[in-house]
């Protein structure tokens, strides 16, 4: 009930009906995984620099159909988040700007719904340029893996602490590393983390 609330006032808010195929009902079993590289963790002050997408239909990852944007950022990258991604500034110097890169990204996503590590702070940072140029915020419905890696793992440790690192959870399923932490290698983990969470009940 409250998405149906939340879903109606935030339509009403959409500036160009073009874009109205976001609030349509997804049916299928079909999802997108994305991540974003960003020169920060602040939405509010940050920019993305990457975007990364790959596409699942149930247990296939369709890696015909992924999406990958480099992003000239507003601000300049700082040394910390430069460790973290390894994307320079000169490695920025052909990117993309932001609002081409987020309606190409509307176009592949359409109304599928989204998944992801981190998954609210993606979102967030998609929406501080999703807002302003459309007047909604991404109507998709959205699953964090690591919620579902938490819910199957609190039955066999319901007093314990789970960790709920990347890298960790990762492991903990046996999953393959992809190299280095770029936004495309990132959503492909994930999806990987995803698709691994939906066949198994519980976690040892």
């Amino acid at each position: 009930m409250f998405r149906k609330i939340s879903t109606y006032f935030n339509k009403k808010g959409l500036k160009d009906e073009k874009y109205s195929y976001l609030f349509d009902e997804y049916s299928g079993d079909e999802c997108v995984v994305f991540d974003c590289e960003t020169t920060g963790l602040n939405p509010k002050e940050d920019d993305i620099i990457s975007i990364g997408a790959i596409k699942l239909r149930g247990d296939k990852i369709l890696s015909s159909e992924k999406f990958e944007r480099f992003i000239k950022p507003k601000k300049e990258l700082n040394g910390e988040s430069i460790k973290i991604h390894q994307i320079r500034g000169c490695d920025l110097d052909s990117a993309k700007d932001i609002d081409s890169s987020i309606i190409e990204f509307l176009e592949f996503i359409g109304n599928l719904p989204l998944v992801g590590y981190y998954l609210e702070f993606d979102i967030a940072m998609i929406n501080k340029y999703v807002k302003p140029k459309l007047g909604i915020k991404l109507p998709n419905r959205q699953t964090e893996v690591s919620a579902i890696y938490y819910n199957k793992k609190l039955g066999l440790i319901p007093q314990g602490v789970i960790d709920l690192r990347f890298d960790s959870i990762m492991k903990d399923l046996d999953l393959p590393f992809m190299g280095k932490h770029d936004a495309i290698n990132d959503a492909l983990m994930t999806a990987l983390i995803y698709i691994k969470l939906q066949n198994i009940r519980s976690i040892s």
